[in-house]
């Protein structure tokens, strides 16, 4: 009779942003490999970001490329991480060279949040009174609340979701617009007074899911990988990613989108407005859902077709100033 022989678990280092929703999200990912994996070990490694540090300048005047992701991403190609978990709406469609998209996991509801100050309780968005204040960070939103509600009065909002909640609470705005996965996994889908239609408010690439990144050519990692992916959100994020890369825009341009799979087909809509609200331009695509790329890229080149470039062009160089 041969003995058997037990290796030491293989410790797995995972790569984080130090938010309270970047660590419920990384807890998430480790209990589920765990789960799949109970012989590994798997360590949590917290980094602040640029995107963590810099709080009283506009997202959109910092530029976003590697905003929330690049220290992560440095911490692969050092090897002083494994895997990095992302919200995949923070997640540039253009990677380093040499690391990859390893996995996306199961997606929460990804659709826009509208989050009511108290004496504002029993509105929607297509009722809240003329003037009402309205704090958001994403040019996405306020490029499209703007088009369908020139009304409300919109002020920048900066800060983790706790921070924008109290200032929500004290009174300085009257609703804002967040993410509905954000608040139901820190347990505060209480909040939500209404999860935003589609038809007002097409979402963030990305938005509600959890992209995974390793280093390319890691075959152990990817493997492990495979067991919390979902399939469905993988392939309905990579044709919004590859809709998002066509057009060359960031999280933090006006492009929004809507994916949907209905058995083989997956159905892409897409939209890109102008900050000011003045125009807005959406179409869909639908094609076989292993045509992800294509898809997107159709979308992409179709919204061109309509002048999408001359208000992205527009965009970019307000930005810039």
């Amino acid at each position: 009779m041969t003995a058997t022989t037990t290796s030491c678990p293989k410790i797995v280092r995972i790569g984080t942003r130090k938010s309270n929703l970047a660590m419920v999200q990384t807890h998430w990912v480790r209990d589920e490999l765990q789960k799949h994996f109970p012989d590994y070990q798997f360590e949590i490694e917290a980094m602040s970001t640029q995107g963590d540090k810099i709080l009283d300048v506009a997202l959109s005047k910092i530029g976003d490329k590697g905003l929330f992701t690049k220290e992560l991403e440095l911490g692969l190609l050092n090897q002083d991480v494994d895997l990095a978990v992302h919200s995949l709406k923070d997640l540039p469609t253009q990677l380093p060279e040499g690391l990859m998209l390893g996995c996306v996991s199961t997606r929460e509801n990804p659709a826009d949040a509208l989050v009511l100050n108290q004496a504002y309780q029993g509105y929607t968005i297509q009722t809240l009174p003329e003037g009402a204040v309205v704090g958001t960070s994403s040019l996405r939103r306020l490029a499209q609340l703007r088009y369908h509600y020139p009304s409300l009065v919109f002020k920048d909002v900066r800060g983790n979701l706790n921070t924008r909640l109290k200032k929500l609470d004290a009174g300085e705005y009257d609703a804002l617009v967040l993410a509905v996965a954000g608040l139901q996994r820190l347990g505060m889908g209480d909040r939500v007074s209404q999860a935003i239609p589609s038809e007002i408010s097409l979402h963030a690439v990305g938005q509600g899911a959890l992209g995974i990144e390793c280093r390319e050519g890691d075959t152990a990692i990817l493997d492990l990988l495979k067991a919390i992916e979902d399939t469905e959100t993988r392939d309905r994020t990579l044709a919004e990613r590859a809709f998002l890369r066509e057009l060359e825009g960031g999280c933090q341009v006006p492009i929004g989108v809507n994916s949907e799979i209905n058995g083989d087909q997956l159905t892409l809509t897409g939209m890109v407005a102008s900050l000011d609200g003045q125009q807005l331009l959406k179409d869909t695509v639908s094609a076989d859902r292993s045509e992800v790329d294509q898809i997107g890229q159709e979308l992409a080149q179709i919204l061109r077709g309509k002048g999408a470039q001359a208000i992205l062009d527009e965009i970019f160089a307000q930005i810039d100033r």
